[in-house]
């Protein structure tokens, strides 16, 4: 029968006949309408795809009762494309739904709030009002987060301090051109629909709400968790962030990077520290599900690390127009217009649908299997996979050990260097603990990482602190193993743990 017929799916639905009741299909119309489009076809049985067919007397009265049903119970007005065709001399008839712009759509006589009904995993199902409301933006072209979000007053003060705010953002993540990044106004802001105008009055939208981390109208938070196994069963550890949205994509960032494996991979007797999934990678996915997901529905961005993989789901069902496929292709379809905008401007977004294709090649890259991209319907969620054995054994420059580590494969270590790549083994399980340091004592460590050798006056400048502070700060880290000691008084230098010194030390 060919790849058209291969059960039933999101887009395609079977009945063996025409039912005794047109809502069994009309049902199935509406979701079609409201999602990607699909295909209701009449003569095949749905569980083992059997061609019955329809009676040939029957056709056309058949074909004209299945369009008049999906015309006569929808609204908006559903006019599907009907069709016979001819599978081994028996007649099917194929109802084609296209997907439709005035959403969202629904049957006439259950109401709206009742009547509306989505395709989820292959099958149809009545649609909650989150869904319902997002379906009315859809279907009026609007931007949630464009729209005046009540309860909520925009000061002066308070609009100047946001303007701040994301300038300096926008400074810091411009590195050597923060000097070109022009400050952002109020006048800015009303052009990307973070704040609107009533009365000659400056509203806050609800773009405004999430970019200043209110807590209220609408949710802005990331739930974080590791779990032990595969699965929710047992916790270990659970963290909730709120706030602005470049605060939480850095926490919640951080906080997988302290809770995945780091490694190290070696180029003769050089070390490169490697987290196990490429860390830009994480990052751009956290601010895509940030950026794109549906504020709309109360739910949280839930990122969760599992012994096998991390998974990030993003509450909402994809926009209109938007279909994993495309996403994957580099297809970019903009949910949150104003916040869009403002990521943008803040430098967290580069160009607009490298993204996920760039999220895939890191990935690759990495000797690990390609990110698992699911749902779509509820919502989105896009899981990529610490170890795949299978994948890394294929990974010509880098092999895994029992900790998770990714480092360059034995032949690429001199053997009288063993002893070497011992240490440097070690060093990549301490390093994990640096993330339990406070602010000044992982500048002092990274500065360390970079200056091997430096003394304690180069600390307290780097910290502005005194000497004395410095010396604790470093007889701190050396305490716990992380830095190393060399040399006695004014001759005094620190290097990593694992270090080895060029007059035979360590």
């Amino acid at each position: 029968m060919g790849g058209l017929w291969s059960g039933e799916s999101k887009n395609v639905e079977y009945k063996v006949a025409l039912p005794d009741r047109s809502i069994k299909y009309v049902k199935t119309a509406v979701a079609f309408a409201n999602g990607e489009g699909g295909r209701i076809v009449f003569g095949i049985e749905d569980q083992t795809l059997n061609v019955v067919g329809v009676p040939d007397d029957q056709v056309f009265t058949i074909m004209d009762a299945i369009s008049n049903a999906i015309a006569d119970s929808c609204e908006p007005l559903i006019i599907p494309d009907i069709s016979m065709r001819d599978i081994d001399g028996k007649t099917i008839i194929v109802a084609e739904i296209l997907p439709g712009a005035q959403r969202p759509y629904f049957i006439r006589s259950m109401g709206r709030d009742q009547g509306t009904f989505v395709r989820v995993a292959g099958t149809t199902r009545q649609a909650d009002s989150a869904t319902v409301k997002e379906l009315l933006f859809e279907g009026s072209n609007r931007s949630f987060d464009q729209t005046a979000c009540l309860g909520l007053e925009a000061t002066d003060d308070g609009i100047a301090e946001l303007c701040e705010r994301m300038t300096a953002v926008a400074k810091t993540n411009a590195k050597h051109d923060a000097d070109q990044v022009k400050p952002v106004t109020a006048k800015q802001l009303l052009s990307w629909g973070v704040l609107t105008e009533r009365d000659g009055e400056l509203k806050p939208t609800n773009a405004y709400a999430i970019l200043t981390g209110t807590n209220g109208p609408v949710r802005s938070v990331i739930q974080c968790g590791v779990f032990k196994g595969s699965t929710k069963a047992v916790f270990v550890d659970r963290r909730e962030f709120a706030g602005a949205p470049w605060e939480l994509v850095e926490q919640a960032y951080q906080y997988v990077l302290r809770n995945i494996h780091m490694g190290a991979r070696f180029e003769g007797v050089y070390r490169q520290d490697v987290y196990e999934i490429p860390p830009d990678a994480i990052r751009e996915l956290i601010v895509n599900a940030v950026v794109h997901r549906s504020y709309i529905d109360h739910s949280s961005i839930q990122v969760a690390i599992y012994d096998d993989r991390l998974e990030i789901t993003s509450p909402g069902r994809l926009p209109m127009g938007q279909t994993i496929t495309r996403m994957k292709e580099g297809y970019s379809k903009i949910r949150n217009e104003a916040l869009a905008a403002a990521f943008a401007y803040m430098r967290l977004i580069e160009h607009w649908g490298s993204g996920i294709p760039r999220i895939i090649e890191e990935v690759r890259e990495a000797g690990l299997r390609e990110p698992e991209f699911l749902g779509g319907d509820t919502d989105l969620r896009i899981n990529i996979y610490r170890s795949a054995d299978d994948a890394v054994r294929d990974t010509p420059t880098g092999v895994r050990d029992t900790g998770g580590a990714v480092r360059d494969t034995v032949d690429t270590v001199p053997d009288n260097e063993q002893s070497v790549r011992d240490k440097f083994a070690i060093s990549s399980r301490l390093v994990r603990d640096t993330f339990e340091l406070n602010e000044q004592e992982q500048e002092a460590y990274a500065y360390i990482r970079e200056h091997s050798g430096a003394q304690s006056d180069n600390i307290a400048a780097l910290l502005n602190v005194g000497k004395r502070q410095a010396q604790k700060i470093l007889t701190g880290l050396v305490n716990r193993g992380l830095l190393r000691r060399i040399g006695a008084a004014r001759s005094t230098r620190y290097v990593l743990a694992d270090e080895t010194t060029g007059n035979g030390e360590g």
